[in-house]
């Protein structure tokens, strides 16, 4: 399995639009190298920038 994809490969992967992937990166900060993104370094980044969630039965 590849680790370094196309943004339309990781888009496809993600679930996202090429558009959204390419956005995410400059955001998060994640390298596009030669055309190609780091499928790790870029899901990671994502799930780390999410917000967290709220347990359940836990009220705020």
């Amino acid at each position: 399995m590849a680790n370094h994809l196309t943004p339309t490969e990781l888009a496809r992967e993600a679930g996202l639009e090429r558009k959204e992937v390419i956005s995410k990166c400059m955001e998060l900060g994640v390298p596009i190298f030669q055309g190609r993104i780091d499928k790790t370094l870029f899901l990671a980044s994502l799930v780390h920038a999410a917000p967290p969630s709220t347990p359940t039965g836990v009220t705020v």
